[in-house]
């Protein structure tokens, strides 16, 4: 009986370890689609031609037919990221409790430090979270406040960072102080004076949107920053819209917490953001949730969820090698260049009105444009049902414009596309 049930095991291969692959074998497994794609960027000449911007768009894949153009809503994830993260899945549950707990320390930590090291912080100031609502949601319940106390929250702020303040402090009696930005600023300056307006001698935080959501407007993170730290005012920034669209030096900006969703301008898997706490804010900071290890006093209590999507966090790792070998500045100066070719097109048509700064301090990869005279509702319909390109209708604030994102997957050609089918549906 002993005997047959070994026999079993053997021809099972349960009990067997010599199959069972290490951290680093699985990482090395991993890492090759995403050197295939590497080489096939590097082996272009010129790196600022249509070839290898054509060469990266292709490593990124759509529905049949779909022009994506709303990137500021969900970002795409290049194939070898996916496929890098499918591996981090199976591997997962291949052997569940071992890479769950301890088996990718050496790997999570890694990504930390690539995190770190593209936004010029230490990996000490760097938690690995699940997207921008949650870093907002740490930042607002974590504040110890007093009745009469304010926060600024300007009126352009995404719902998943101002709905923080009102939930975790209004009742409080804290006061939640709403002012009003422009949407045309001509100069930085004169967004700066609303911020400045809005301080009071009760002012104890600011919260402000790195780049608007609504019509792509740049916000002066450092210029706010630096006013408030004269003051002993806390900045905590919604980063969603800026991290990876442009470059972004943390250390520079100034301000005290910065949160992010990986899986827009980071082209990581989906789920997977990113916290940056200035490490001497973090004694403001509780964690939103606590389990075994909550007496750790280092960044990562704020990420002490037991078990937790570590293939999507593994995966932002593999994302950030990919943006590495295309380069931070290239993707910096690309999205610029799509931005002033899209405006330069734009001013053809005298019926499409640009709704965004055209300032490069003041707008980038995401640019707004009404068609005089059209619901954008219903300008967003025909684009995709006539052209099949998906953007974002923004009806608020006045703008009846289709947000428009420009990630460096986006080529002239898709532009030219575009502007037509505007120009098109304009006339029509």
């Amino acid at each position: 009986m002993g005997q047959d049930r070994r026999k079993f095991i053997k021809a099972m291969g349960i009990g067997s370890v010599a199959a069972i692959a290490t951290p680093a074998q699985v990482w090395a497994k991993v890492k090759e689609p995403i050197h295939s794609a590497v080489r096939d960027i590097t082996d272009q000449k010129q790196h600022t031609t249509d070839a290898y911007w054509k060469t990266i768009q292709s490593q990124f894949r759509f529905a049949d037919g779909l022009t994506y153009f709303n990137n500021a809503s969900l970002g795409a994830c290049p194939v070898p990221i996916r496929e890098a993260t499918m591996q981090f899945r199976n591997t997962l549950d291949d052997f569940p409790s071992k890479y769950m707990w301890g088996g990718w320390d050496t790997e999570k930590e890694n990504t930390r430090k690539k995190v770190a090291d593209l936004f010029s912080v230490s990996q000490e100031e760097i938690a690995l979270i699940h997207n921008t609502t949650e870093g907002m949601n740490l930042i607002a319940r974590s504040m110890n406040l007093q009745p009469g106390d304010e926060v600024i929250s300007a009126n352009h702020e995404h719902a998943s960072a101002s709905s923080p303040w009102k939930v975790w402090q209004e009742d409080k009696g804290i006061r939640i102080v709403r002012p009003v930005l422009p949407i045309l600023p001509e100069n930085v300056e004169e967004i700066v004076d609303v911020y400045r307006k809005a301080i009071t001698s009760k002012t104890k935080v600011i919260s402000i949107c790195h780049l608007v959501n609504t019509n792509g407007m740049i916000l002066p993170v450092k210029e706010v920053s630096q006013m408030a730290q004269e003051k002993g005012i806390l900045v905590a920034v919604d980063g969603a819209q800026g991290a990876g669209m442009f470059n972004v030096d943390l250390a520079d900006l100034g301000c005290d917490f910065y949160t992010m969703s990986a899986h827009k301008w980071l082209f990581s898997p989906k789920g997977i953001g990113i916290f940056y706490a200035k490490k001497e804010s973090q004694v403001h900071l509780k964690p939103l949730m606590v389990a075994r290890g909550y007496k750790d006093t280092s960044i990562r209590r704020l990420e002490n969820y037991n078990t937790r999507n570590l293939p999507e966090l593994l995966g932002l790792g593999a994302a950030l090698e990919y943006r590495t070998a295309i380069g931070s500045q290239k993707i910096h100066d690309r999205t610029y260049e799509l931005k002033h070719y899209f405006r330069d097109q734009i001013k053809n048509y005298p019926k499409l009105r640009l709704k965004t700064p055209a300032l490069d301090s003041l707008s980038a990869g995401i640019q707004t444009v009404e068609i005089l005279g059209k619901d954008v509702k219903e300008v967003k319909k025909q684009l995709f049902e006539a052209y099949g390109i998906d953007c974002r209708p923004m009806s608020g604030f006045g703008l009846n414009a289709v947000r428009i994102s420009l990630a460096i997957f986006i080529s002239k050609k898709q532009i030219d596309i575009l502007v037509n089918a505007l120009n098109n549906i304009a006339n029509t």
